[in-house]
């Protein structure tokens, strides 16, 4: 794979003619990304992550239809009943509609096949979509919270048939666009997010429910200021640990799937390997994880040795790691230490 191979410095020339073992350096720039899609089709490919993208697009656009129907229903008994509770789910669940749009959109992107302009494809944008999910459940938590403490220092009249009539038609429809998301919560990310959003739904609704029983039951008129600050707070955790996840793609850490210290143990055990530096462990998108590394090799690694050390660190790579694109350049002892002087 060329595209990773770095442009020559005045080091690494002066590498290459110190020694006649260097003359191989960059002939070996990796080919291992070939045997990394093969040997993991589960998590590379992008036939895969396309028959993914289908069915995550067939599951979100009935969720999708479910949730709107819901959101009509509960703006109707939000204004019939004067409940903030049933007002603050339902926008919740408006939130919620729009961040299925997003993933619905998402997952469209992802069927797009790379280019020349956009080599990934593009995955990364199930990342960008629940990154903006995240930002708008902060933002409607926040408004339902104030809302919910005016509301709890002066509780006004609220209607409880009518609000546990449509908590009700709520819970059910949330039941069923579950569901429909559970078989493809783990497909990525991104259907993670539609996942944990209609499960919060769920909650709110139940939420809505109680609220409304103890006004019936008790004539507690506190209890709909208190159901919508809960709902308010089973918002805002989801949402940020949903961030802090999209984050850490954006920002290329290491993810928490792959261990970097081990990683770099099994390719250093791979015989003819004497160390390895510049080693980056990323990922584009939640099911495409990409290695890239510098290897150090002896300088007995003729050209057959240095193509079964390419092959064995893509095994090592796609077998013990959740890794789907590995990129590899090997380099003479002389080379990797001058490089190291020049860092």
């Amino acid at each position: 794979m060329s595209d990773n191979r770095p442009s020559p410095s005045p080091s690494a020339g002066s590498a290459r003619e110190s020694t006649p073992a260097s003359s191989h350096v960059d002939e070996a720039v990796a080919h291992s990304h070939d045997h990394a899609h093969s040997e993991r089709g589960e998590h590379g490919g992008h036939s895969h992550d396309h028959s993914h993208a289908a069915a995550s697009s067939t599951r979100l656009g009935w969720a999708l239809a479910v949730t709107g129907a819901v959101v009509v229903a509960e703006l109707l008994g939000a204004f019939w009943s004067g409940s903030l509770s049933l007002a603050a789910d339902a926008g919740h669940m408006v939130v919620d509609a729009s961040g299925l749009v997003i993933a619905l959109i998402a997952a469209r992107l992802m069927r797009r096949p790379r280019d020349e302009k956009h080599t990934w494809g593009w995955a990364r944008s199930e990342v960008l979509a629940a990154t903006l999910q995240a930002g708008m459940l902060l933002v409607i938590s926040a408004m339902v919270a104030w809302e919910g403490a005016w509301r709890l220092a002066s509780p006004p009249e609220v209607e409880a048939g009518p609000m546990l009539l449509v908590g009700l038609i709520g819970l059910l429809a949330n039941v069923v666009s579950l569901a429909i998301l559970a078989g493809g919560r783990e497909a990525s990310l991104n259907m993670r997010a539609a996942f944990l959003e209609v499960a919060n739904d769920a909650l709110g609704s139940l939420a809505v429910i109680v609220a409304a029983g103890a006004e019936w039951a008790f004539e507690w008129t506190r209890a709909d200021a208190i159901a919508s600050l809960l709902i308010a707070v089973l918002m805002a955790p989801r949402a940020l640990t949903l961030l802090r996840r999209s984050v850490a793609i954006l920002m290329e850490e290491a993810p928490a799937s792959v261990d970097v210290s081990e990683l770099r143990a099994h390719m250093t055990g791979v015989d003819g390997v004497l160390g390895v530096h510049d080693l980056h462990v990323a990922a584009v998108s939640s099911h495409l994880v990409t290695v890239t590394a510098h290897v150090t090799v002896t300088h007995e690694a003729d050209g057959p040795s240095r193509d079964r050390i390419i092959h064995e660190l893509g095994e090592c790579a796609c077998h013990h790691f959740p890794i789907a694109h590995s990129t590899f350049q090997l380099e003479c002892p002389e080379h990797a230490s001058h490089e190291h002087i020049e860092h």
